[in-house]
Order: C-alpha cells, then sequence, then structure tokens
C-alpha cells in the first residue's frame, strides 16, 4: 500500500477534528484549516489509491507478458 494512502487518511482525519474543533468553539480560522487539511488529505489519499492501481496494473502486465507462448 503507497504511503500517501495511509499519510492522507491521518491527514484527513487530523482536519476533520480540527474543523469540528472549530465550529464547536466558533472559531473560524480553525475551522477552515481543518477543512483545508481535510481535503488535502482527501487529495493525498486518492494519490495514494492511483499509484496502488497503476502499480497493480503494470504488475498484472508483467505477469501476462511472462506467460505469452
Amino acid at each position: 500500500m503507497d504511503k500517501n494512502r495511509t499519510e492522507g487518511a491521518e491527514r484527513q482525519f487530523k482536519g476533520t477534528v480540527k474543523e469540528v474543533t472549530g465550529k464547536v468553539t466558533g472559531n473560524k480560522s480553525k475551522e477552515a484549516a481543518g477543512n483545508i487539511e481535510k481535503n488535502a488529505g482527501k487529495v493525498q489519499k486518492h494519490v495514494g489509491q492511483t499509484a496502488d492501481e497503476l502499480r497493480d496494473a503494470a504488475h498484472k502486465r508483467d505477469e501476462n507478458a511472462n506467460h505469452r507462448p
């Protein structure tokens, strides 16, 4: 699994916590910062998923190439 997936999920979670804390306390800057961090985590997680998919596709392609007569 690509490290961007796990780091992105962690960042997304931290951003969500920060965003909710900002909403509860009425701190608009903390809420906005949390929203930005949450969305950056989503992007990072997606990058990791894409990297995993590309690596899996390349691996399958190589396996199929090695099994051709």
